[in-house]
């Protein structure tokens, strides 16, 4: 087997110092060199099938170039385009992602948490945030890189990005008085995460713009589809709602799930909203309408805060919030024997 090319091997080929040679290939110095050398120097390194040894690099820089990422439910269809925007900037930048699933467990965090110090991340993306978070609150006070994504922790003075809530939140409201609702009920996300407060929170807030009260409201255990089966069970037990906001898409199918065992249909006797836009849920029946989160660039944006922070470009956290769009599909109709008050308000239907 032939020796692995080195270092030397292609600063020799290339005509130029190992020193020169290591800067043109590592994209934080690159701009030290000319680009002429720059390329020149890549080429050789292709042609000679030449990678640097990251156990050597991190060694010489005390940076291992991996990311700690912390999701808390992988099989939820939210998380994976995060992931993926997450991976592919890292990718792009010399980073290497080590993915682990909590369960939305606080244990399991920690233990996942720890598990990758010992492994000497440079940083963590942290999707499993809580409200009041203190494993969370520990590792910032001892200065941990880290970067929030989707989710927020009251009080914590780090970096975070999320889609805009209370704007998605309210646009499913004008959507649905539009159409002529006023008993509009909630079934929100649970109470120990910043989505599920801030959507409710947008809600009554929305309702109280109409003049209206929610027709009832009920907080789920969970971000699952039985949890939100539960809920809407309560829910339509407390209220006669004639549409339903769930706070996130999962609750809304577990709304479905409610509404079938009653023998109710969506949306002939309640129309039902979802939140994210999750993969697929156009495909149900009916095709639900959502408000439509950039699952995958969050996971971009949370990379480059991230990235940022780390080669001190950026020393200051920021709270990027991204726009949100809200899809119009089946699930929502006129109440029924109502007509559909219209005032140009809203998104128009998408094939979606």
């Amino acid at each position: 087997m032939a020796p692995r090319p080195t270092l030397r091997d292609v600063a020799t080929a290339a005509g130029v110092h190992p020193a020169t040679a290591s800067r043109a290939l590592n994209e934080d110095t690159r701009s030290l060199v000319r680009p002429a050398t720059v390329e020149r120097v890549r080429q050789v390194a292709t042609a000679l099938g030449y990678s640097p040894n990251p156990i050597a690099r991190s060694l010489k820089t005390n940076r291992s170039e991996t990311v700690g990422v912390l999701v808390p439910d992988i099989t939820n269809p939210v998380f994976p385009p995060i992931v993926r925007g997450v991976e592919d900037f890292l990718a792009e930048h010399g980073y290497t992602a080590l993915t682990a699933n909590t369960d939305n467990d606080p244990e399991r965090a920690a233990l996942n948490f720890a598990a990758m110090q010992a492994r000497q991340v440079d940083g963590y993306i942290i999707a499993t945030a809580r409200r009041d978070d203190p494993l969370l609150h520990d590792a910032a006070g001892r200065g941990v890189p880290m970067v929030l994504v989707n989710r927020q922790t009251e009080g914590l003075d780090v970096s975070a990005v999320t889609g805009d809530d209370s704007v998605g939140i309210s646009r499913v409201v004008d959507h649905l008085v539009d159409l002529g609702h006023t008993r509009i009920g909630h079934v929100a996300g649970p109470s120990s995460t910043s989505t599920g407060i801030a959507r409710e929170r947008a809600f009554r807030s929305a309702l109280e713009r109409y003049d209206l009260s929610a027709a009832a409201a009920v907080t789920a255990q969970a971000f699952t589809e039985a949890a939100g089966r539960t809920a809407m069970l309560e829910l339509l037990e407390a209220g006669a709602p004639t549409a339903v906001v769930a706070g996130n898409d999962l609750l809304a199918i577990g709304c479905y799930d409610a509404l079938d065992d009653l023998g109710l249909e969506c949306p002939r006797d309640v129309s039902v909203v979802g939140f994210n836009d999750m993969p697929f849920i156009g495909r149900l029946r009916p095709p639900l309408t959502s408000v439509r989160v950039p699952q995958y660039e969050l996971g971009i944006e949370a990379a480059r805060l991230l990235l940022d922070r780390l080669s001190g470009r950026s020393t200051t956290p920021r709270s990027v919030l991204l726009p949100v769009t809200l899809v119009v599909r089946g699930s929502t109709a006129p109440p029924p024997g109502a007509r559909a008050r219209r005032r140009g308000r809203g998104s128009a239907p998408s094939p979606g």
